[in-house]
């Protein structure tokens, strides 16, 4: 079956009526004991004397898509002739650094399709892009598919409630079940591990490739960053001497690109290097690769005696590397604007000393059209453009 997964927008899609409803022999007995030492408890799949139908009808809360106790609530689905057949939607729990998948669910004649698998991987998605530590959910003791079909995306029990819904829940054998998936943890690379080195020809069609798959989906649906780094090459601001790629067993797993740039104060132009694209393979992303990279090369950029570095980056990743907002080098943007984002690092001390200014980026960064990189893209292995939710478009 040929389907497509969509972002489904709170402005449409709130209050919408999940119609979560199943039919179970089986179920998972919770039981509960107190011993001298505490408690002990198990958990036991068994049957029902005749089968158990759970209808919407009975619940009080039926499940809709954007209820209002979800805070940080984004959903997708897939639409068969404008009727909705499938829907996944998260919370994040800022709190706890956690991912909660808050609805799941597939029409029954769509299942086993690999729809719901395909959900799954769009929440991890979310949570390897966020950097969340888990995704957590809850089901029934008694939705003995569901639990099942968990079991075997990786999930694993991480805890249960005995009264969420009733009081009777043990009895009823409708006990909620919490379930938990965790990102594998990567130990950092180091610079032994890695080759760090200047790209041939040969390497150009990797590199892009690399890069698009870092990119997309990042910052918009798609990216445009692997034809910058096309257009880049050809660029008279484009700085080879300065950038690197980041090689693994012979694969390509990261790169960084340096440009020209200036800090204008008047009739006094100061000339300042720019990276980016700064990219990292997303299986590489974590384990360091990306900060070999930079303070590799901003060695090699203090050798040459570049005065310092401006960039646009992340607040949260940057600064434990040494980068600081532009106000500490009385630098503004173009139109006289700092912010978080916005930052800076001298090469060797005292390097940025009396530099100040508004900063100008290459040319190459103004505009690239969306039809260019539209007809570079066939060149690749087509990738599915999606929503998420820290996008900035």
């Amino acid at each position: 079956m040929e389907y497509k997964i969509v972002h489904l927008p709170k402005e449409k899609w709130k209050g919408t009526v999940i119609p979560i409803e199943y039919t179970t022999d089986m179920y998972y007995d919770v039981i509960v004991n107190k011993t001298d030492n505490g408690f002990s408890a198990v958990i036991e799949k068994k049957y029902f004397t005749e089968p158990v139908k759970h209808t919407q009808e009975e619940n009080n809360f039926p499940d809709k898509l954007y209820d209002d106790h979800w805070k940080n609530a984004y959903a997708w689905g897939v639409l068969v002739d404008g009727m909705l057949i499938a829907a996944i939607e998260t919370d994040r729990e800022l709190w706890s650094n956690r991912l909660r998948i808050t609805e799941l669910w597939v029409e029954e004649s769509y299942r086993r399709r690999g729809i719901g698998h395909a959900l799954i991987e769009i929440v991890r998605e979310q949570a390897r892009r966020e950097r969340r530590r888990a995704v957590i959910l809850e089901t029934q003791s008694c939705n003995v598919n569901a639990i099942d079909f968990y079991l075997h995306e990786g999930f694993t029990l991480v805890g249960f409630d005995t009264c969420c819904y009733r009081n009777d829940d043990l009895q009823r054998k409708k006990v909620r079940l919490e379930f938990g998936w965790f990102p594998e943890k990567k130990k950092k690379l180091t610079a032994e591990e890695i080759e760090i080195r200047m790209e041939t020809e040969s390497d150009w069609y990797e590199v892009e490739r690399m890069t698009q798959r870092a990119f997309w989906n990042k910052f918009r649906p798609g990216c445009d960053e692997h034809y910058l780094v096309h257009k880049l090459r050809q660029h008279e601001d484009y700085l080879p001497e300065l950038s690197r790629i980041a090689v693994k067993d012979g694969r390509i797993i990261g790169c960084i690109m340096y440009t020209k740039s200036r800090v204008v104060d008047g009739d006094v132009t100061h000339e300042m290097i720019t990276f980016g694209p700064l990219c990292v393979d997303p299986d590489w992303q974590g384990r360091g690769v990306g900060e070999l990279l930079i303070r590799h090369t901003m060695k090699i950029a203090a050798e040459k005696r570049y005065k310092g570095i401006i960039i646009f980056g992340e607040p949260d990743y940057y600064p434990r590397i040494g980068f600081k907002t532009n106000d500490h080098f009385s630098i503004t943007t173009a139109d006289g604007k700092n912010f978080d984002a916005f930052m800076g690092i001298e090469l060797f001390e005292g390097s940025m000393k009396g530099i100040k200014g508004k900063f100008h980026e290459s040319e190459v960064f103004k505009y690239i059209p969306k039809e260019e990189v539209e007809a570079f893209n066939i060149k690749f292995p087509k990738l599915k453009k999606l929503n998420f939710p820290d996008q900035w478009d």
